[in-house]
This record gives structure tokens, sequence and C-alpha cells, in this order.
């Protein structure tokens, strides 16, 4: 399965170090590695998904209209959620710089770049460890339900999803924040598909190998 060209990957941390802080860098290095782990565990591309987790931040520190007008050149929808936190659409704009800055094509890497914040309902199983690793790596803290949710994404991606979009949205709900409507349906579908055992997310790694 490979791993990440090495050119290509020493100018995404040139770039890196020059738009991002030295902190953040710390966090894109654990997703990237948790990511490649989290592939190689139900049988993904560990390159892939290793070179999404290294971009995933690429537009974290963007200004907010910097992202807004970058998001409406490309004619993404921007909902009155994320046109009141603009912040929403770093994710999406981190995967247009991919494209754009380092040429990415691979539409499995550019989706699983815009979709580590929100999610999307039905994303395909890159997205997903991307999305897990995001919030699960590490540095996010030690912590019984953090430890629970890294357990379950080593065995079900499906079911990994959801939890984890339920943990996140408790936080917000915590903290009075706005709650953007994809995050609500990427959870929804995963849980509604984890109950399905036909579905190859639901399955134990053993089982989809």
């Amino acid at each position: 399965m490979g791993e990440i060209p090495g050119i290509l990957r020493q100018n995404v941390l040139d770039w890196l170090a020059y738009n991002v802080p030295e902190s953040r860098i710390s966090h894109i290095l654990r997703v990237e590695q948790m990511a490649a782990a989290l592939a190689q565990m139900h049988g993904l591309d560990e390159a892939k998904a290793a070179q999404a987790g290294l971009m995933h931040d690429l537009a974290k520190y963007f200004k907010p209209q910097k992202l807004l007008e970058m998001a409406q050149q490309e004619g993404l929808p921007i909902d009155p959620v994320a046109e009141a936190n603009p912040h929403l659409l770093h994710a999406d704009v981190s995967a247009i710089v991919a494209r754009d800055v380092f040429g990415v094509t691979d539409e499995e890497i550019l989706a699983a770049i815009a979709n580590h914040t929100l999610g999307s309902p039905g994303m395909p199983p890159i997205s997903c460890v991307v999305f897990l690793s995001d919030t699960l790596e590490p540095g996010r803290g030690e912590t019984p339900e953090l430890d629970a949710l890294r357990q379950i994404s080593q065995t079900n991606l499906s079911e990994a999803i959801w939890m984890t979009c339920d943990y996140t949205l408790q936080y917000l709900i915590a903290k009075h924040r706005l709650i953007h409507p994809r995050a609500i349906a990427t959870r929804n579908w995963f849980l509604h598909h984890s109950k399905s055992s036909t579905h190859p997310l639901s399955k134990p790694v053993s089982a989809s190998l």
C-alpha cells in the first residue's frame, strides 16, 4: 500500500511550518500516524489515509473571510451555520488547498480532507479513519470515554463514527455552540447503517478482511 512520497511529504511539512503553529503541526502528525494505523487495521490504503491526515488542516488558520471567499469561489454550499462560523469551512477549503497547491487529484484523499470535521453521510472508509483520527488522536487526552472510542474505531468504523459524533455533539451542546446540520446528518446515517449487518463498515475487522 506504500507510503506518502518523501518529496511531497516534505513539501507539505515545509508549507505547514509557515502557515500553522507548531502545536497544531504536532496534532497533524498524530492524525497522520493514527490514520495510517487505522487504515492498516481495516485493510485500507495506508498511504492515502496518511496523506489525508497530513493535509487535513491546511486551511485551519485561514482568516474567516478567506475561508468564505474560497468556498464561494469553489461553489460550495454555505448555510447560515457556516456563515456564522466560517471556521467550519476549513476542512472543505483544506481540500481545495491540497488540490491547487500540492496537485492532489485523488478523490478519496480530497474527500477525506473535506470530511474530517463535519463528516458526510455515507462517506467512504478513508474519510472515516481520518475523521476518527482527528478527534481521537492521543493528544486529545486520556479519558475512559476517549479510550473506549479508540477501541471501537479499531474494530467497527460505522459504530465509531456515530459514537464519536455523539461525543462531539455533547461537547457542543454543553458549550452552547451552533451545530452544523451536516454533523447531525453524518451521525444519523452511520447510526442507522451500523445496525445493518450488510453494511461493510458495520462489520468487525476480522470479518471484513
